[in-house]
């Protein structure tokens, strides 16, 4: 889609992400507009990462900021610039109640005075470990509703993926774009940036998964640490006794690779493992928002024995396997595992 006209004028057809969150308002006539302040407090954050990320070698972003996150990770500069971004412009929405971020060992309480009715929970810079090099990087974020007449802590926060509001994340890539849905049964769409006139314009609505793809992407260099079904299911993607083999794809953010299968079809894995038994990416505001996504657009989520959407979170920073993808590719997964499964019981 061309956003520029070749004379340099504005495309006047063009819908932009906040025309398009205000059109969904008007379908909810006791909709307030406080989710749609809410989303344009997170586009600005996104606009402003972006153009940090853009700039990031002349600025001198690129490196440690000499500090640990509550996962035990060392943190990027452009880590904390994001998080701080996020924080402060959410807060100054009026909209939420409460954040939860990768980067905080607690969840941010929002004071009286400033509080909404929506929950935040966000990874500001998903796949930092690849700054320095120039590999896509994204954020990911998940909005849920507070439930009223509550006392806020951060139990409110734990609420499955089933009663997501609003779930979405941002890649910084060639190009910067963010993919959202509004809630259950909204569809997956995708806006992009157009630096020109700093506005998220859309540029693919209702996205669907294929039902299969011909990628598998999951870090092999764990595969000594996999269980018995990653290894089968990896292993029948490589030398299938019909059809063409699977392509491996993997960039090492979530962000990257997920976006990949959402829009080609076949499926992202990051499985419990021998040292991480529990899985590694984290549940809140990294596998939900993601696999909400997927599901809207058609495809599956699971941790390998349930729906990720159905999990019970019982942690802020809770971990968990995640599978997704196309779905006849995550059901052959699950038919595999669920054979290991059986095979060890017996």
């Amino acid at each position: 889609m061309s956003f520029i006209l070749s004379g340099g004028g504005v495309n006047p057809n063009c819908t932009t992400l906040t025309s398009f969150v205000l059109k969904q308002q008007r379908k909810h006539p006791e909709a307030t507009g406080d989710l749609t302040l809410l989303l344009i407090s997170i586009q600005s954050a996104v606009k402003a990462i972006s153009s940090a990320v853009r700039k990031a070698g002349i600025t001198n972003l690129y490196g440690l900021a000499g500090a640990e996150n509550i996962q035990g990770e060392e943190v990027k500069k452009l880590d904390v610039l994001a998080n701080d971004l996020f924080i402060n412009l959410i807060k100054s929405s009026y909209t939420t109640s409460m954040i939860v971020s990768e980067e905080n060992d607690e969840a941010i309480i929002i004071p009286p005075d400033h509080r909404g009715k929506y929950i935040v929970c966000m990874d500001p810079l998903d796949g930092s470990s690849n700054i320095d090099c120039l590999v896509t990087i994204g954020s990911i974020f998940g909005i849920w509703k507070l439930s009223e007449q509550v006392f806020v802590s951060d139990k409110v926060a734990l609420q499955k993926g089933r009663d997501i509001v609003v779930a979405g994340y941002a890649l910084y890539g060639s190009a910067t774009t963010m993919v959202i849905s509004l809630g259950k049964g909204s569809g997956v769409h995708s806006f992009t940036l157009d630096p020109e006139i700093g506005e998220f314009l859309l540029s693919e609505r209702d996205m669907v998964m294929p039902e299969k793809g011909n990628f598998y992407s999951i870090n092999e260099g764990y595969s000594y640490m996999w269980d018995s079904a990653t290894v089968e299911y990896v292993a029948k993607k490589k030398n299938p006794k019909e059809g063409k083999p699977y392509s491996s794809r993997y960039v090492g953010s979530m962000v990257a690779d997920v976006h990949r299968t959402l829009k080609y079809g076949g499926i992202f894995m990051y499985p419990a493992n021998k040292n991480s038994p529990r899985g590694k990416l984290r549940l809140l505001y990294e596998c939900l928002p993601m696999a909400f996504i997927m599901e809207e657009a058609g495809g599956m989520a699971s941790t390998g024995i349930m729906p990720l959407l159905d999990v019970e979170p019982v942690d802020i920073h809770q971990r968990s396997p995640v599978v997704l993808g196309s779905r006849l590719d995550v059901e052959e997964y699950l038919e595999i595992a669920k054979k290991h499964r059986k095979c060890v019981k017996e």
